[in-house]
């Protein structure tokens, strides 16, 4: 595996939250191709995370399959601590896992969702991230570097019918970043969210109404939709050395949206 020049990834370990979805396995094909050794979290799909890292180290790479619920409190801690004693360090973190809910229905008035419909969504989109983030950056600032990438939606910015409680969640990212970024950003922790867009995932693709699919491209200005790639180059390089400086930032990647 030839490592990408520039990013100064090489050796350094990164931890990727939801790296058997779709945007989880790119980006962590990214880091892996970048000379980074490369943990992804499963939750039931063990398989799917150990095929992962059998092609990462097929192509000469480092990978680790790790256990990771969100409805967990201590599985945060638990898949950190196992980077670190596997790696000696953690120097990335990604944190891409997701809780989808059930979206509401046309027709259903926001005020009458039930809390226990609402509620998981809300939570697990944004307390196990919280909890990781602080399990990360505690050796993150004792070594003096680290980088965390937050993965957001273009919902939180742009909003979206029918899909207030997933849009609050992934809002409190944006919030978690600008603050944090003032605590940690003097001893080298640098704090960033990416936003994508509609993302043609196999997930996604397989499940698009047609209508669905151009109404959401004739609103793009590229003319179409993302692809898993193209977001997981934007998170690679916010969690590099190649990013000196930059924190606290939202760069969304959605054509434009």
């Amino acid at each position: 595996m030839e490592a990408s020049t520039g990013l100064g990834l090489a050796g350094r370990s990164v931890l990727v939250t939801g790296g058997t979805g779709g945007i989880g396995q790119a980006i962590a094909r990214a880091y892996a191709a970048a000379g980074a050794r490369v943990a992804v979290t499963y939750r039931t799909g063990r398989e799917a995370a150990d095929k992962l890292v059998a092609e990462v180290e097929a192509d000469g790479g480092r990978g680790l399959a790790v256990h990771y619920d969100l409805e967990d409190t201590g599985s945060p801690a638990r898949a950190v601590r196992e980077v670190e004693e596997r790696w000696g360090s953690l120097d990335v973190l990604v944190a891409c896992a997701v809780r989808w809910g059930v979206r509401r229905a046309p027709g259903t008035r926001f005020e009458d969702v039930p809390e226990e419909d609402w509620l998981p969504v809300v939570d697990g989109n944004l307390a196990p991230a919280v909890r990781t983030v602080q399990c990360a950056v505690r050796s993150m600032r004792a070594r003096g570097w680290g980088r965390v990438v937050l993965v957001s939606s273009h919902n939180a910015l742009g909003g979206n019918r029918g899909q207030e409680f997933y849009g609050a969640a992934k809002a409190g990212l944006h919030g978690l970043a600008r603050s944090l970024m003032w605590d940690v950003g003097a001893d080298g922790v640098l704090v960033n969210v990416v936003a994508p867009g509609l993302t043609v995932t196999p997930r996604l693709a397989g499940g698009l109404p047609e209508p669905v699919r151009a109404r959401e491209v004739a609103a793009t200005p590229t003319g179409r939709l993302c692809t898993p790639d193209e977001v997981a180059s934007a998170v690679l390089f916010l969690g590099s050395a190649a990013n000196g400086n930059i924190t606290g930032e939202a760069l969304t990647v959605a054509g434009g949206r």
